[in-house]
């Protein structure tokens, strides 16, 4: 019965996989060489284009100072998508380091720590990334280290149970044995197996990120004007909602139409993850 499902669901994976990848592929080409894709320069005004719809000159409209929103659109995905990647990478390296660390560690040193991840999970990832950002100050960097912290706690807890598991395991227990040292025997035979579990994870959180930072970005935390950024241009367009909707719903649909793919495409690897540890 499982194996007729799992044979049931695979065209639709590969369907949802494609729509993915495709809609991936062009934000990864506007994040490395926006200039192949834009039509304007993102930051020329023109007073006298102001607020114009959608239309052959301008495929998104324009905003209140004339700027073409396709253009800036295409400019903001590095810098939004560049924090999201940015802070899920640290995260995942912070977090295989803590937790592995933590797994071998004293008990009362494990339990110390495992406590303060506790703290920090029992608070929505957002609401933490904006009181770091309320210490540290506004600006890009400082919502990438935010959005890192926030991120850190969910990698600390999976790369720990991780650890240990594959700590236990016969072929691990067998190196020891023969005599191999405990750093080689880690390295070679667990880290490997904690990477690929927390790796799985961190494409799930790659759209988190995204979000978070613009939802950051969004509150004025992060860039400035007139910086083309995904969230900073879903705030300067949320007060035309009824006189030009496109100024906002463009970059709003290029945070979707991004953290969705990521979502699909995470969701995917993990459960051919899952169907291969079954």
């Amino acid at each position: 019965m499982t194996a007729v499902a799992v044979t049931r669901t695979r065209p639709g994976r590969v369907v949802a996989l494609s729509l993915a990848g495709a809609v991936l592929a062009v934000i990864a080409v506007a994040a490395v060489a926006p200039g192949l894709l834009a039509t304007h320069d993102p930051l020329l005004t023109d007073v006298r284009s102001a607020l114009q719809p959608p239309s052959a000159a301008h495929w998104f409209g324009t905003d209140q100072s004339g700027r073409d929103v396709y253009s800036r659109v295409m400019f903001g995905a590095g810098r939004s998508v560049g924090i999201g990647l940015l802070a899920t990478g640290l995260a995942l390296i912070v977090g295989v380091i803590a937790g592995s660390l933590s797994a071998v560690a004293p008990r009362w040193a494990d339990a110390a720590a495992m406590r303060v991840v506790d703290v920090l999970l029992a608070f929505p990832e957002f609401l933490v990334a904006l009181l770091v950002v309320a210490v540290l100050g506004p600006g890009a960097t400082n919502i990438a280290v935010a959005v890192t912290i926030a991120a850190v706690p969910v990698y600390i807890r999976l790369a720990r149970a991780q650890t240990r598991s594959l700590s236990a395991a016969e072929h691990v227990e067998a190196a020891r044995i023969i005599g191999v040292a405990a750093f080689v025997v880690h390295v070679r035979h667990v880290l490997p197996g904690v990477l690929g579990a927390v790796s799985v994870l961190a494409t799930i959180g790659i759209g988190t990120s995204i979000l978070a930072a613009a939802g950051l970005s969004f509150l004025g935390l992060g860039p400035t004007e007139p910086t083309p950024e995904w969230g900073l241009m879903l705030s300067a367009g949320r007060n035309l909602l009824l006189q030009a909707p496109w100024v906002a719903v463009f970059p709003g649909l290029a945070i979707t139409a991004t953290v969705v793919s990521v979502s699909v495409v995470g969701r995917i690897l993990r459960a051919r993850a899952e169907e291969r540890g079954a």
